[in-house]
C-alpha cells in the first residue's frame, strides 16, 4: 500500500503540471461561450419544446420496452416515425432531471456546442489554428444551427455524430491504423440510426476520402474499405431488423410505416419519399406542426408535390387519406400557425409579404423553393443556411490553389491539404444536390450544409486574405467574395429591414472596391490588414443577428427556424413552442381521469398532436390510432372493437380528423358510441361534434 502512494501522487502532479503546461487557445474557448450562449439562453421558455417527441420521451423513461423502440406512447402502441438513437439521449436527460422542455432539448444543446469543437479539431490539424478558429465561429453563427440546437429535433444530434465519424476516419488516416476506421464506419451505421437514409447522404465522402488520403495501395484499400462496409452494415441494421424481426404483437407498430417495418421506414417515408415526394405518412394533411400561438393557419399543409393519397374503398382501415386539417381545437388539433408554418402570422412567417413567405424565417413547414441549382439561395431557405455560401464556393478553389505546394507534378495534384478539401467538397456537393431536387423536407434540414459550408468557408476567407495580402493571381477573389456575398446578404435582408439592405449592400459595394484595387497602387498591401478584416466582419453582421433571433426569442419550436420573425412573435405573446404544443382540457382530462377505471388507455384519439399534451401532462397512455397525423393504418376495426370489449378503451376523443386513416373506425365509434358533453362545452368542428369538452364512450 506504502508503495502506491507515491505513484499516485506523481500521476497527480504529472496530470496538474500538463493542465499547467497546456497551450490554450482561448479564441476558441471564447467561440464554444459563445456557442453555449446561443444554443442554451432562454431554453426554460421552451415549454414542451416540440411535444411529439417530448411525450415519447415521456413514455421511453417508464420502461425499457418503451426506450428501446422509441414508443409514443405509455402503453407501446405506436412508436414515433424516428429510429431512437437521439430519443435515448433525451430519454436518459429526462430520466436524470425530469421530463422538461430544458431537459429533453439539452442533449441537442450538447451536440451543438460538441459539433463546434470537432470542427475546430479537425480544421486544426491540417490548416492551423486561424482557419480552424474561423471554421468553428461560422459555424457557431449559422442561423439554422443555433435554431436546430435549441429543440428536441433530431438534427443536432445528427450532426454530431456524422462529424464524429468524419473525425475517426481522419484520424484513421492520420494514424494510419484501420482500427480507427472501423469505429467511424460504426459510427456513421449509429448516425443512420438517428434520422435514417439522411445520414448516408454523407457515406460517398468518407469512401471517398480514405480512398484519397491513405498511402497504401488499392487492393489494401479494398479490404480496410471493405470491413469498414461490414461494421457500418452491422450497427445499420442492429436496431430496424431488431425491431422488424419481433413479432408485431410484441412491440410497438413502427409509426410512419405503412407495413408496420422498420426497413420500410427508412427506404420509404423517411428514404426515396423525401426525394420524389412524399406519399404517405401525412397524407397531404399535416396539423399539429406549429403550436398553440395566435394567428394560426387554419388550413392543413400539402406538400409541395401537391399529391394526396386517398383512402382505397373495400381495404378496411382505411389507407391514408389527404384529408385537410381542421380549425385548431383547444385539445391540440388543426393545423396551427406555428414557427416556419404555411399559415398566417406565424413565427417563421412575414408581416409584410403576405403569401410570400418570409425569408428571415423557415418559410414554411414545406416551403423550400423551386426546385434548381440555385434552390439554396431563394429566400425560402437561403437565410438559414447560404449566408456564406459563396465564401465557401469560392474558398474551396482559392483554398485548392493557395496549397498547392512546391513538389507538385500537376496543378491538380494531392497534398495533405488538398486531401482534407476534397473531404468537405465531398460532404457540400451530395448534399447541395439532393436538396436542390429533393420534393419533401423541411427547411431546418438545412443544417446538413452547415458543416461543409463553415471549413469551406474558415479555410477559404483565410486562404483568400492570404492572396490578397501577397498579390497572387488569386488576390481578385477576396473582393468578389466580399461582394457577391454582401450583395446575397442585403437581399436576405431587405423583406425585413430595407434601410439596412442599401447599407450593407452600399458597405459591401464600397469595401470590395478598395480590396479590387488597394494591392495595385500600394506597396504597403502586404501589411493592410484592415480592410480584409472589415469586409470579413461586414458579412458576418447580418448571419449574426438572424442566430442571435432564436435565442432572444426563447424559442424551441417543432418547425425550427431563426429569423427576426420570431421576435415579431414573441413580442406578440407567443414565445417558443412545439410541434403540437398545445393546451390541455382541464375539465375533459379530469373527466376522463375520474371514470378511467381498469382501462389501459385514458382516451383514444385520431392522431398524436391530439394526444401529445395529455400524455406529458399526466404520464398515461392515450391512443393515437393513426400515428402522427392520423393517417397510420397502426390498427384495424377488428383489433379495436377487441379493445373496446376488454375494457381497454372505454372513450375516444373526437379531434376533428374524419375522412382519415381512421375513417372506419371513428364511424363505428360514432354509430355506436354514447356521446358525453361536458358543461363547458363550446367549439365545435365540421361535423358538428363539440370538441372542447367530448368524449365519445365506446
Amino acid at each position: 500500500m506504502e508503495s502506491k502512494e507515491p505513484r499516485n501522487t506523481r500521476r497527480q502532479h504529472g496530470f496538474i503540471a500538463r493542465l499547467r503546461t497546456a497551450k490554450w487557445d482561448y479564441w476558441l474557448i471564447a467561440i464554444l461561450i459563445l456557442a453555449a450562449f446561443l444554443y442554451a439562453w432562454n431554453i426554460w421558455e421552451a415549454g414542451e419544446a416540440n411535444s411529439f417527441y417530448t411525450a415519447a420521451v415521456e413514455s421511453m423513461t417508464q420502461s425499457f420496452k418503451n426506450f428501446w423502440y422509441a414508443s409514443f406512447d405509455p402503453a407501446g402502441y405506436i412508436t414515433v416515425d424516428k429510429p431512437p438513437v437521439a430519443l435515448w439521449f433525451m430519454a436518459i436527460s429526462a430520466k436524470i432531471f425530469g421530463v422538461h422542455g430544458w431537459s429533453v432539448v439539452l442533449p441537442s444543446i450538447l451536440f451543438g456546442i460538441a459539433s463546434v469543437y470537432l470542427i475546430y479539431n479537425m480544421i486544426g490539424k491540417r490548416f492551423g489554428r486561424i482557419p480552424a478558429r474561423l471554421s468553428a465561429l461560422i459555424m457557431t453563427l449559422t442561423p439554422i444551427v443555433v435554431a436546430d440546437s435549441r429543440t428536441n429535433n433530431m438534427d443536432a444530434t445528427l450532426i454530431f455524430f456524422l462529424l464524429l465519424s468524419i473525425f475517426f476516419v481522419q484520424k484513421a488516416v492520420f494514424k494510419s491504423k484501420q482500427f480507427y476506421l472501423w469505429i467511424g464506419f460504426a459510427i456513421m451505421g449509429v448516425a443512420f440510426n438517428v434520422k435514417m437514409l439522411q445520414a448516408f447522404m454523407l457515406l460517398p465522402a468518407l469512401y471517398f476520402y480514405y480512398w484519397i488520403a491513405t498511402k497504401i495501395n488499392w487492393k489494401k484499400k479494398l479490404l480496410h474499405l471493405g470491413i469498414a462496409t461490414i461494421f457500418l452494415a452491422v450497427f445499420t441494421l442492429i436496431w430496424p431488423l431488431s425491431v422488424d424481426m419481433t413479432n408485431a404483437n410484441d412491440r410497438p407498430y413502427e409509426g410512419g410505416s405503412e407495413t408496420n417495418s422498420a426497413l420500410e421506414l427508412a427506404f420509404g417515408y423517411n428514404g426515396a419519399q423525401r426525394l420524389l415526394g412524399q406519399s404517405t405518412g401525412t397524407g397531404g394533411a399535416f396539423p399539429g406542426m406549429g403550436n398553440s400561438k395566435k394567428g394560426g393557419s387554419k388550413e392543413g399543409m400539402t406538400p409541395p408535390t401537391g399529391s394526396k393519397k386517398g383512402s382505397k374503398e373495400g381495404n378496411p382501415p382505411a389507407k391514408p387519406s389527404g384529408s385537410k386539417g381542421k380549425t385548431g381545437q383547444p385539445g391540440g388539433q388543426g393545423s396551427q400557425g406555428g414557427p416556419g408554418q404555411g399559415g398566417q402570422g406565424g413565427p417563421g412567417q412575414s408581416s409584410k409579404k403576405g403569401n410570400k413567405q418570409m425569408a428571415g424565417g423557415g418559410g414554411g413547414a414545406f416551403n423550400i423553393g423551386t426546385a434548381g441549382p440555385l434552390r439554396l439561395f431563394q429566400q425560402e431557405l437561403g437565410p438559414q443556411i447560404s449566408w456564406l455560401l459563396i465564401v465557401a464556393i469560392l474558398g474551396f478553389f482559392s483554398s485548392f490553389f493557395y496549397y498547392r505546394g512546391s513538389k507538385m507534378k500537376h496543378w491538380w495534384s494531392l497534398n495533405p491539404q488538398r486531401k482534407e478539401l476534397w473531404l468537405w467538397a465531398a460532404w457540400l456537393v451530395p448534399v447541395f444536390g439532393f436538396f436542390s431536387v429533393a420534393s419533401f423536407f423541411h427547411p431546418y434540414y438545412m443544417i446538413m450544409l452547415a458543416p461543409a459550408i463553415a471549413t469551406l468557408g474558415g479555410v477559404g476567407l483565410y486562404t483568400m486574405i492570404k492572396q490578397w495580402l501577397h498579390k497572387s493571381g488569386w488576390s481578385l477573389m477576396l473582393p468578389t467574395a466580399i461582394l457577391s456575398t454582401s450583395l446575397l446578404q442585403a437581399w436576405y435582408v431587405c423583406d425585413n429591414y430595407s434601410t439596412l439592405a442599401w447599407i450593407l449592400a452600399g458597405l459591401g459595394i464600397l469595401v470590395s472596391i478598395v480590396l479590387y484595387i488597394l494591392p495595385w497602387i500600394s506597396k504597403k498591401a502586404k501589411r493592410a490588414y484592415t480592410w480584409p478584416i472589415i469586409g470579413s466582419i461586414l458579412i458576418m453582421i447580418a448571419p449574426t443577428w438572424w442566430s442571435l433571433t432564436p435565442t432572444i426569442a426563447g424559442s424551441s419550436d417543432g418547425i425550427p427556424s431563426a429569423g427576426p420573425s420570431l421576435l415579431q412573435s414573441a413580442g406578440m405573446g407567443g414565445g417558443g413552442g412545439g410541434m403540437g404544443n398545445s393546451q390541455v382540457n382541464s375539465e375533459l382530462l379530469k373527466y376522463v381521469e375520474k371514470h378511467q377505471g381498469n382501462a389501459k388507455y385514458l382516451f383514444a384519439t385520431d392522431d398524436s398532436s391530439t394526444a401529445s399534451p395529455y400524455i406529458i401532462k399526466t404520464g398515461k397512455a392515450v391512443m393515437a390510432m393513426g400515428g402522427f397525423n392520423g393517417t397510420e393504418p397502426a390498427i384495424t376495426l377488428a383489433q379495436f372493437k377487441k379493445l373496446v370489449k376488454s375494457g381497454q378503451v372505454k372513450y375516444y376523443y373526437s379531434g376533428g380528423k374524419t375522412g382519415s386513416g381512421n375513417s372506419e373506425i371513428v364511424s363505428w365509434i360514432k354509430k355506436h358510441a354514447k356521446k358525453i358533453t361536458l358543461k363547458s362545452s363550446s367549439s365545435t368542428t365540421n361535423s358538428g361534434i363539440p370538441t372542447s369538452a367530448t368524449t365519445e364512450k365506446s
